[in-house]
């Protein structure tokens, strides 16, 4: 089983559109997939279709199951221990570990996502971060950057940070950031300074395949 830890160098890059497609290419090629979000905040009980458990469950084939891709559901679109907070709860880094492990535990699937929260430092507890869960679980980490200007320096800093870490990071997305600076032209550079991990690049289109990405990591 292939198992990926889809981080992000900042939030609202496109983690889900990434994981979505990714998960879409695997099936393309027969494989079997599951996708896991441990915690997610900003969830509207009403409308649970636009979530991103219900994209992913979606991408899936299964799309009334969403429930089960993220058990840990908060109605705020704040980092999750304030959502926590905010609905009589307090997050445990201890506790979405075990909830990783046991999701994976009960996996038998060729390939297995983790998606987290917002960026590589950003909060999930009150006292640890999306590092510290990602460190926990020692996954390559399918490490999703945006093409935005001072996109070369989040990303650069996220990879320091992960291998300082020793974590390994199995691929680099620059996806898309609508009303950036040229595509083509900010992966170019970013390759001038990234030479030990390939970077793949991922329009900001519903229909991108991901063929590319799910040939290099599967």
């Amino acid at each position: 089983m292939k198992r990926f830890f889809v981080a992000g160098t900042g939030t609202d890059l496109g983690k889900t559109h990434i994981a979505c497609a990714l998960l879409r290419a695997a099936q393309a090629r027969g494989l079997s997939v599951d996708a896991f979000k441990p915690v997610v905040s900003g969830f509207d009980p009403d409308a649970p279709e636009t979530s991103d458990p219900a994209r992913l469950a979606t991408a899936m084939g299964r799309p009334e199951g969403w429930a089960e891709i993220s058990p840990r559901r908060y109605r705020a679109p704040l980092a999750p221990n304030l959502a926590a907070r905010l609905e009589g709860q307090t997050l445990a880094m201890v506790d979405l570990v075990a909830d990783c492990r046991t999701w994976l535990e009960g996996r038998d699937v060729d390939l297995a996502l983790i998606e987290g929260a917002g960026g590589v430092m950003s909060p999930m507890t009150d006292d640890a971060t999306n590092l510290d869960l990602m460190t926990a679980l020692a996954l390559p980490v399918l490490l999703v950057a945006g093409s935005y200007l001072g996109t070369a320096s989040h990303l650069l800093t996220a990879l320091e940070v992960l291998r300082a870490r020793g974590l390994t990071t199995a691929a680099i997305v620059v996806s898309e950031s609508l009303d950036a600076p040229d595509l083509d032209q900010t992966v170019e550079m970013l390759r001038t300074f990234e030479h030990e991990t390939p970077i793949v690049v991922a329009p900001r289109d519903p229909d991108w395949s991901a063929a590319e990405l799910a040939a290099l990591l599967l």
